[in-house]
């Protein structure tokens, strides 16, 4: 390390900027888990040795493809669920590195008397959009125990803001939703019963949690900046790793996370719910999750077929 250090230590300033290879990466929602990514990096300097010159780009998940297609993005993030549905539509987007595990939560509020997901059969639930990753991921783990969440729960689907009123009012007797949100409502009393990543595991006999989504962009720009884009894998594996080796590191960037100062029991709690969710990993393993989620989503019909090509590649 100190060699290296070093040698990009006595390097001219002006030259090192020059030879930062500059990519426009998306920038998560706040309040998002993905929102860690840059204050992580930025105080730690997890990039200093890779030559990248990252410009957080604000990026709409809605209109991703479209951003990567036309080139104001470079890189963006992908769930398996969805990938598979537009690579069957002739989409050309590739996973190429590691971004987020699974990290979907199922809340009830503190009083319920609900222990499980299939407590909740014929009872109302909230979550994000049919087709988000977090909905999809969510039932394909569920279906793997028995429960369809399409027949045997009534699924509301809305904002974040719409769901969490929902849930808080009484409207729905529990909700699925991601970190740092499931965090704050367990700091203010709710019960989690579920995580989706426990209930894939149980069900699979697969040690770690499952992939959630990954760094992606469209094969055009990965094949001609393969060497970036495994400089991006290796800086994201350093930023679930720098959370791993010490998950105490979230708690200085609680406010980019969207808690507020005075949430204080939901910080305490934040390092240990919220760590395992930053991937260290991209490897066979990962693939392999990957492809038996597109396999399961395919019996339960949110993919029409298996997608004619591999979602993925080793950077």
């Amino acid at each position: 390390m100190a060699a290296g250090a070093a040698g990009i230590g006595m390097l001219p300033g002006a030259a090192r900027a020059q030879d930062r290879q500059k990519v426009r990466i998306t920038l998560p929602s706040p309040g998002s888990a993905g929102s860690a990514w840059r204050p992580l990096v930025a105080r730690y300097r997890l990039d200093q040795d890779l030559a990248l010159e990252l410009e957080w780009v604000t990026a709409d998940p809605g209109k991703m493809q479209v951003q990567l297609s036309a080139g104001s993005l470079d890189v963006g993030v992908f769930g398996s669920i969805g990938l598979a549905t537009l690579a069957n539509r002739g989409s050309d987007i590739v996973l190429f590195g590691p971004a987020l595990n699974n990290h979907g939560r199922w809340i009830v509020r503190g009083d319920s008397a609900f222990r499980s997901p299939k407590d909740l059969i014929g009872k109302r639930i909230a979550t994000t959009a049919e087709t988000s990753e977090t909905y999809q991921q969510a039932r394909i783990a569920a279906s793997l125990t028995g429960l369809d969440l399409k027949k045997d729960i009534k699924v509301i689907f809305g904002s974040p803001t719409a769901n969490l009123a929902l849930f808080e009012r009484g409207d729905v007797e529990g909700i699925i939703t991601l970190e740092p949100t499931a965090t704050r409502l367990v700091g203010r009393g709710a019960l989690e019963i579920a995580r989706v990543a426990d209930i894939w595991k149980e069900a699979t006999g697969q040690a770690d949690d499952p992939f959630l989504v990954g760094l992606a962009a469209s094969r055009g720009w990965y094949e001609q900046n393969r060497e970036t884009a495994a400089k991006l894998a290796t800086l994201f594996e350093r930023i679930g790793a720098t959370i791993a080796q010490d998950p105490d590191r979230l708690k200085p960037i609680a406010g980019e996370l969207g808690l507020k100062a005075d949430e204080t029991q939901a910080i305490d709690l934040l390092p240990r719910r919220l760590a395992p969710a930053y991937a260290t990993k991209w490897d066979t393993g990962v693939f392999a999750t990957i492809d038996k989620q597109v396999d399961v989503a395919v019996k339960l019909g949110l993919v029409g077929a298996a997608p004619p090509r591999k979602l993925y590649a080793q950077a």
